[in-house]
């Protein structure tokens, strides 16, 4: 009799709203491991026209659905206002989806259907597929519309008047909470990033599992380097100061400098960000009167950002409170790979929550809720860096280890290995 480990499928179907080299690089890293372990993943997504994680496109089988194929301008941006009106009255993204989906599991041979989002797009074409082929669904959310503080998660203005743009916004966001709400329920299982994410979807459904945002381990790993200058770097987005905000961050730097513990020649803030983070962040320094210790770089490719980062010595992860009306449970990729790299890490302003408490089990860093503590922990790290020409930081490694995109790619595997028993248990036709 044939071991029923063996008979299980290791060909996963894998929906998504973005994937290498688009920016989120969840999916890509997790398929990169599966491959490693000899699973057989498959994605489908929408195209993004995007080279961030350029060096994870090839790692399997990809179909990229391109729903704005124009090269003009003004072509592309009609073809986004029909695309987005077609999408809102009979669902035209999510049908485009799943009829690309369902071309890949007609070949056979699937075991489990993965759908992995930021917002709902595209749950409920992964959801049509699963059911269609009898397969599980996974349902992994890297983020939720509950998190922000505001609207942060729409990236355009829906509307020129501020009226209409409030109406918009509104009902477009009604609409996504239904839909996703609808399905969830009826996910096999509930993927996603942090302890309050996980209380929050447990709303709609009971099987809801952690599994953390990540490090790579054979891209991130600690390297003592001297640096002729003592760099805070900043690699990322700013959406805004109600999600993130560096001004205890400012505070404390002007206070350096005007107490003379450092000037312009010697420490640098280097920070990798799109054009619209820029200009926040550049105001804002400005105001403080800090524009000469600034260093602004546009993004660079993900396989630059290890270098960037032993290179640093303070690495940054921007914060706010947590609260009802402002940021709910964000763990970045990035908060990982500086533990991974064991640089003082400098979270500003503090979440007083799931990041706080994440940076002191892996003593990592500090977690400053006031500029004082901002101040203390600058100062001390600057005066190691003259005495040393470097810094580092002594992590708990058990601790930074579970964050390892192995280790998460083989929680991803016990999973689907669990969902395809409990079916077959039942008899579907897993």
């Amino acid at each position: 009799m044939p071991d029923k480990e063996n008979i299980l499928s290791k060909k996963i179907l894998i929906l998504c709203d973005m994937f290498p080299p688009a920016f989120a690089p969840r999916m890509g890293y997790l398929c990169k491991y599966l491959k490693k372990a000899g699973w057989e993943p498959v994605v489908v997504t929408e195209y993004i026209n995007e080279n961030t994680f350029a060096f994870l496109k090839e790692v399997c089988d990809v179909t990229y659905v391109d729903f704005y194929p124009y090269k003009n301008r003004w072509i592309k941006k009609l073809a986004w206002v029909a695309t987005l009106t077609a999408d809102c009255l009979f669902g035209y993204k999510e049908r485009r989806m799943a009829k690309a989906a369902a071309r890949k599991l007609s070949q056979g041979g699937f075991g489990c259907v993965l759908c992995s989002t930021y917002r709902t797009f595209p749950l409920p074409a992964a959801y049509k597929v699963a059911k269609e082929f009898r397969l599980p669904l996974v349902a992994d959310h890297r983020d939720i519309i509950e998190q922000y503080a505001g609207t942060e998660y729409i990236a355009s203005k829906m509307g020129r008047f501020p009226w209409l743009n409030i109406l918009i916004t509104n009902l477009f966001t009604r609409r996504l909470l239904n839909e996703r709400n609808k399905i969830l329920p009826k996910a096999d299982c509930i993927t996603t990033v942090s302890t309050w994410h996980v209380d929050t979807l447990k709303r709609y459904n009971g099987n809801v599992r952690l599994i953390f945002n990540g490090y790579d381990p054979e891209l991130f790993y600690p390297e003592q380097i001297k640096t002729s200058e003592f760099v805070l770097s900043y690699t990322g987005r700013l959406l805004s100061f109600a999600i993130r905000d560096p001004r205890p961050l400012f505070e404390a730097i002007g206070r350096l400098h005007t107490e003379g513990v450092i000037t312009p020649a010697d420490f640098r803030v280097k920070w990798y960000m799109d054009s619209y983070s820029q200009q926040l962040v550049s105001g804002e320094a400005e105001r403080f009167g800090l524009l000469g210790y600034m260093d602004f770089y546009p993004y660079v490719e993900a396989s630059q950002v290890p270098s960037i980062l032993n290179n640093s010595s303070i690495l940054l992860q921007l914060a706010n409170t947590a609260s009802q009306s402002g940021p709910k449970g964000i763990m970045t990729t990035k908060l990982f790979e500086a533990m991974a790299v064991e640089k003082p890490m400098l979270c500003v302003r503090s979440d007083e929550a799931c990041l706080e408490a994440a940076i002191r089990e892996a003593n990592a860093g500090a977690s400053a809720r006031t500029a004082q503590e901002s101040y203390d922990f600058i100062k001390y790290y600057f005066e190691r860096w003259k005495t040393d020409g470097y810094t580092s930081v002594s992590v708990n490694k058990e601790v930074v280890k579970r964050y390892s995109r192995k280790e998460q790619a083989a929680q991803f595997m016990d999973l689907f290995m669990e969902l395809q028993k409990k079916g077959d248990e039942h008899g579907k036709a897993y």
